[in-house]
């Protein structure tokens, strides 16, 4: 293996990943003809035996600047002694904090965040906007951003995979006049009336989520939400894969697509007042899809947040924004002409055509 001095490195550079629920890991290294030199990992975590950390150094030394989080992640492992024990933190979080050093995964304080306040807008406007912002935010010409929906007609969204006529009810659509729409994430179906649910949707760069696993993605980017949720008093965890829980019952579930110019989108909905009669009569919710949930019927898989905290709907937005703001230095922005224009357009070649909405009969 190559040895490299300081005096080879072009700069020092430092990365910092904080595991969810575990210990600060810090890597600080210099790049040396693209290979990484003198390579540096530290932290608040604990690690036994006490060598094995200078093991996980010398591993990463001599890499190639763009080996992949994988990649890394398993040459640490391959590093470590037989009898190694990691405690609060492991090789995938050693990966990520190198590849944020090497500035190819980057942190929630790399980026501006900007933050959409909800405004009315139909549905399909709505889901065209989930790709049109984040189609922006890949290419660069949008902040990532966090938007908070709003609409008035009854719909139904279903996920990119489901079939229509399996997840949607008929008779329930035309007697309660329900607008149903698909989306381009995957995942189950949301049953939507004005009020009764709080939907936001994330629009980020794919940076943020480097080195995390899919499963892992999902609560790294709901952290904050965990934090206002804890704020009004409601103890919420992940229940794997997408699912949010509190110890009365699933609140919500997420959503998440990744598109080929790098831009990401997360998305979750939230029951707040949810009519659970009319929502069984329009969604064919069957008894395999409850059987791992331990319960018999779909109305007591909701669970509002409006029991729960006995507060207003504008209420708990208002504390979600204020949460994720003081986090990340959110700003205040608002949709474009452009942006909303674009959504149109969408709406009529694909959100809105009976071609995109039965892809899956």
């Amino acid at each position: 293996m190559t040895a490299f001095t300081a005096a080879d490195s072009n700069s020092r550079r430092h990365g910092e990943y904080k595991v969810p629920g575990g210990k600060l890991v810090v890597v600080d290294l210099d790049v040396a003809d693209g290979l990484l030199a003198n390579v540096s990992v530290s932290g608040d975590f604990f690690l036994e035996p006490d060598e094995a950390l200078l093991d996980i150094n010398r591993g990463l030394t001599g890499l190639r600047e763009d080996t992949t989080a994988a990649e890394l992640a398993a040459v640490v492992t391959a590093s470590l002694p037989p009898d190694a024990a990691l405690f609060g933190f492991s090789a995938d979080a050693v990966a990520i904090a190198v590849r944020r050093a090497l500035a190819k995964a980057t942190s929630w304080a790399d980026h501006h965040w900007n933050l959409i306040a909800p405004s009315v807008l139909p549905t399909e406007i709505n889901v065209a906007l989930d790709e049109v912002l984040t189609e922006e935010v890949g290419a660069g010409r949008r902040n990532p951003t966090l938007r908070f929906w709003d609409w008035q007609e009854p719909s139904t969204v279903i996920g990119s995979f489901q079939s229509y006529r399996n997840e949607v009810d008929p008779d329930g659509v035309a007697k309660h006049g329900i607008k149903v729409v698909r989306r381009i994430s995957g995942g189950g179906a949301m049953f939507m009336e004005a009020g009764n649910c709080i939907t936001y949707s994330l629009y980020l760069p794919q940076t943020l989520v480097d080195g995390l696993s899919f499963a892992d993605s999902y609560p790294f980017l709901d952290a904050w939400v965990m934090a206002a949720l804890e704020k009004l008093g409601i103890s919420a965890f992940y229940v794997p894969l997408n699912d949010i829980a509190t110890e009365q019952g699933k609140i919500g579930g997420a959503a998440q697509k990744r598109l080929a110019n790098g831009g990401m989108l997360h998305h979750v909905t939230m029951s707040y007042d949810m009519d659970a009669d009319k929502m069984v009569e329009v969604l064919r919710i069957g008894k395999e899809k409850l059987s791992d949930k331990g319960t018999r019927s779909a109305k007591k898989r909701v669970d509002p947040l409006r029991r729960q905290t006995g507060l207003a709907r504008e209420d708990i937005i208002a504390a979600m924004m204020e949460v994720f703001a003081e986090r990340y230095g959110a700003t205040p922005s608002e949709l474009t002409d452009a942006e909303l224009a674009t959504a149109r357009e969408r709406v009529a070649s694909k959100f809105g055509t009976p071609e995109w909405l039965h892809r899956v009969p």
